[in-house]
């Protein structure tokens, strides 16, 4: 059976009972029906995992004891982030999940000249919450003890100038530029759009800032389609694939 895996962001150590948040307690207690004695592994997003067991199952919490600690974090060498424009519906989630378990170290949502998702105050927040909550499960799935860097959204210009990888490439379906697969690299910025993609005058921006093209092939894929692809490429070539 399928030993769960929770994120906590409570101080782990081992030797210790602590008492895990109701959110967590609920899962275990009453979507999978799990009692006292079963097994769990624990992490808390500062890298490594700590196995435990139920030590008993209360009304709206779950007591476990924390045992040994194991270092592994399953991290990429490579430094990797992704720069996306916020897109509608489910369609960032899914790209957030995907980058997560494709092992992206960072990520930062854009408000490009198409991003037509408003975000400010208190929506801004609840997004933001949302879109860590998915990392966190999507870290418990593909066994990530780091969880990636999730920046506050930032304006296409902003992130252009701070953007310090090594390698930085803009996908643009109108070149026919591929991936140069005899560098080596330690962190590469992958820059794609919104629905619609980018315009002329942000592609233009981005090369001026020493962005090369990327294309991917002959199809114009959608803009949750199009980190995957990229993402695999670059893990291939330069990371842990």
């Amino acid at each position: 059976m399928r030993i769960p895996r929770i994120f906590t962001s409570q101080a782990l150590a081992a030797n210790c009972t602590l008492a895990l948040p109701e959110a967590q307690s609920h899962y275990l207690s009453k979507v999978l029906r799990m009692q006292a004695g079963r097994e769990l592994i624990l992490f808390n997003g500062e890298g490594g995992e700590y196995n435990a067991d139920i030590s008993a199952v209360h009304k709206k919490h779950v007591d476990v004891t924390v045992k040994e600690f194991s270092a592994e974090n399953r991290q990429s060498h490579l430094q990797l982030e992704l720069a996306i424009g916020v897109s509608r519906g489910e369609r960032m989630d899914w790209v957030l999940q995907k980058a997560t378990e494709l092992g992206v170290t960072k990520i930062t949502p854009l408000m490009t000249e198409r991003t037509e998702v408003k975000l400010s105050g208190e929506r801004a927040d609840k997004k933001m919450e949302h879109w860590q909550q998915i990392l966190i499960s999507a870290c418990e799935q593909c066994q990530r003890n780091i969880l990636p860097e999730l920046s506050e959204p930032k304006p296409f210009s902003k992130w252009l100038n701070e953007c310090d990888a090594e390698l930085k490439f803009v996908l643009h379906h109108r070149d026919n530029q591929g991936l140069p697969q005899a560098k080596s690299t330690k962190s590469v910025a992958l820059l794609i759009g919104p629905e619609g993609g980018l315009d002329d005058d942000e592609i233009a921006q981005a090369i001026a800032q020493h962005f090369s093209p990327l294309t991917l092939g002959p199809r114009v894929l959608r803009t949750e389609t199009a980190p995957v692809a990229a993402i695999s490429l670059v893990q291939y070539l330069w990371g842990d694939f």
